[in-house]
């Protein structure tokens, strides 16, 4: 990943990610598992910073399918939440293949596309995970024609203002950008987009194409996470050192 920050000015602040683990939320707040080591590195980065400027709506973005970006949006918000009293809330933005909400085991009977549709508080359209300042908006269930087209409409920018109105941070998992243009429509609405490639996957000129489709789109990227990264030798020997 630094060869690639290096090389190709891909992210001024970058987080490598190990391979996923199971994600645990409780009841009490405090015991909630804020994830790996480099998550929470990442959220302090992203987030935490003593910069007045620091983001508060970030949108997650793989570069293809299996990146593992719903995993890494999901553990940021629940290590976000752990870290702070303020209001999280993570948004399933990904319309074509939804997986947010299986990370927390909630129903899909209502979420975002309702939310586009039916007049209300966000709040009434997101789940709140028991016990914690943690809220998620899933999907939802209500079928939409053309899901370009609702995340570029009026009501999306709308949904949008009132989730950063509601929460103190707002966490978005989008599809693709190198196969859909939904991260770069919804990224141009919030604080900038993170990218997420995976190890040992992600060819160099995918991640560069990615880069150059968000500035044209004139979206802030505020840097890039390696998820899944492969050790040469067992990961248990590099938490000797």
């Amino acid at each position: 990943m630094q060869r690639l920050d290096n090389e190709q000015g891909l992210a001024k602040s970058t987080s490598i990610l190990p391979v996923a683990t199971p994600l645990l939320v409780q009841q009490n707040k405090r015991s909630v598992k804020v994830g790996e080591e480099e998550i929470l590195k990442m959220v302090q980065r992203v987030f935490r910073s003593s910069n007045p400027d620091a983001p508060h709506m970030v949108v997650f973005s793989g570069i293809e399918h299996g990146d593992g970006c719903s995993w890494v949006c999901s553990h940021a918000a629940v290590t976000l939440a752990a870290q702070t009293n303020a209001s999280v809330c993570a948004v399933d933005a990904n319309l074509r293949t939804p997986s947010l909400g299986s990370f927390f085991e909630l129903e899909n009977s209502f979420g975002l596309s309702e939310a586009l549709c039916q007049p209300g508080p966000i709040r009434n359209f997101a789940q709140q995970v028991s016990g914690s300042n943690l809220w998620i908006l899933t999907t939802g269930a209500t079928p939409l024609s053309s899901p370009a087209a609702a995340l570029s409409s009026e009501a999306m920018q709308q949904r949008l203002a009132d989730l950063r109105n509601e929460f103190e941070y707002v966490l978005v998992d989008a599809p693709p950008t190198n196969l859909y243009a939904d991260a770069g429509t919804v990224g141009r609405l919030s604080d900038g987009v993170i990218l997420v490639l995976q190890g040992d996957a992600t060819r160099r000129e995918a991640a560069m194409k990615a880069k150059e489709a968000l500035q044209m789109a004139n979206v802030k990227l505020l840097g890039a996470v390696l998820n899944k990264r492969s050790y040469p030798i067992p990961h248990k020997v590099y938490s000797l050192f």
